[in-house]
């Protein structure tokens, strides 16, 4: 089984961060009004799309958002894969410090990618997110 990252349109991303994120919410709940302005990738397992995110760069800031693992394919190493595809992306375009709106409970993911936390935090939909961090070479 190979495993593949690419582009994909904005639209493509929506069904499954739903399903991972907020499946209890109408699926513009998860659209984001910058859509339009970042770089969305998935990572395919053949042809089946098991990982999504989105990138937004602005000037030398990056910002990934939505990174959402199919649940039945979590704990595989698929989000691993996607991450680092995001900090290579970022970096080949100059971004100096990348950061995401972390869940309380995922932040060992992101502490084992050199992610650190930063002292912001807040709740959204009663979960609790802290802004996560990374500066590139």
């Amino acid at each position: 089984m190979g495993t593949t990252i690419k582009s994909i349109p904005t639209q493509a991303t929506w069904p499954l961060r739903r399903a991972v994120m907020w499946p209890d919410k109408p699926l513009d709940y998860i659209k984001l009004p910058q859509d339009h302005l970042g770089m969305h990738f998935g990572l395919f397992r053949d042809e089946e799309l098991v990982t999504v995110a989105s990138l937004f760069i602005i000037d030398n800031k990056a910002q990934f958002r939505k990174l959402a693992t199919r649940t039945s394919e979590q704990g595989k190493g698929y989000g691993s894969l996607m991450l680092e595809h995001l900090l290579k992306v970022a970096d080949s375009k100059g971004v100096e410090k990348i950061w995401c709106n972390a869940r309380k409970e995922k932040t060992g993911f992101y502490h084992k990618m050199g992610l650190t936390e930063t002292a912001q935090t807040f709740s959204k939909g009663n979960i609790n997110y802290v802004v996560m961090e990374k500066m590139l070479p």
